[in-house]
């Protein structure tokens, strides 16, 4: 368990590494927001390709965080080809390019601070898969856990869609996302991520509490940063200053992460 994953961590570092040195070369960091889910799906195959005699638990794990890595990942890809650098990036960067240390800088508090966060989030599936062992039976538990997780994609593949709709009509120009699954959450993007995350969690659970253990703070980090830290909190920072009144209203009668019918005014 220990090796496989060093070796995770050190794929990690050099694909990083690499993908550092491509950001210094165009000047931009942000494309590593795509990397989030693609660099857990790729982690999730290492450890795959690890375990002699993969069982179901093993396959489960793998088809679940490859099909939601590579989606975010090919979803973020676009985003950022279509709308360039995102201004959190050139907020943090800013004074280390006018300074002309902004090699290092990139790699330090973005690259690699970044590959600790993502190992630390992916962990359950990564020691769920390895530790699957040739386990030919799906328990009740890992079925929720899968429950748990489609529901999760369900809002945030939905919730990306709409929202990408939205933001496609020049009409909308302005205006606030209150339609959809956005009309019970604030961030059904968001709150998928952490269902889907949990979901993972709960199928490493049914291998064994001790290795749910090991892994509990990938989720709860995650859950975390999606409500407090560089997800919502920052998101609706942002919006508050852009929209003003009409964001507070919308803010006012619409939960904030968990889906609820919206408060009546």
């Amino acid at each position: 368990m220990i090796d496989a994953l060093l070796f995770n961590a050190i794929l990690l570092i050099a694909v990083m590494i690499l993908l550092w040195l491509v950001s210094v070369r165009i000047g931009d960091v942000s494309f590593i927001d795509a990397f989030w889910g693609a660099g857990m799906a790729m982690l999730a195959i290492a450890s795959f390709a690890q375990v002699d005699a993969p069982g179901p638990l093993a396959w489960l794990l793998l088809a679940m965080t490859t099909a939601w890595g590579f989606r975010l990942g090919i979803h973020l890809f676009r985003r950022w080809r279509r709308e360039g650098e995102d201004q959190r990036y050139e907020r943090i960067l800013r004074r280390d390019r006018e300074k002309g240390r902004f090699a290092l800088a990139a790699l330090v508090k973005i690259w690699l601070g970044q590959a600790v966060l993502l190992f630390l989030v992916s962990s359950p599936a990564q020691v769920g898969i390895l530790a699957s062992g040739m386990s030919q039976a799906i328990p009740p538990l890992a079925w929720a856990g899968l429950a748990l997780y489609l529901v999760g994609i369900f809002f945030e593949w939905i919730g990306d869609w709409q929202l990408a709709r939205f933001k496609a009509d020049p009409e909308n120009e302005g205006e606030i996302l209150d339609t959809g699954l956005w009309r019970y959450t604030r961030h059904p993007n968001y709150f998928g991520d952490a269902c889907a995350w949990w979901g993972i969690w709960l199928v490493t659970a049914a291998i064994g509490w001790e290795w749910a253990l090991y892994t509990v703070a990938g989720p709860i980090f995650l859950t975390f940063t999606l409500t407090r830290w560089s997800g919502a909190a920052l998101l609706e920072k942002g919006m508050r200053k852009k929209r003003g009144d009409k964001y507070a209203e919308y803010v006012a009668r619409t939960s904030s992460f968990i889906p609820w019918p919206p408060a009546r005014g």
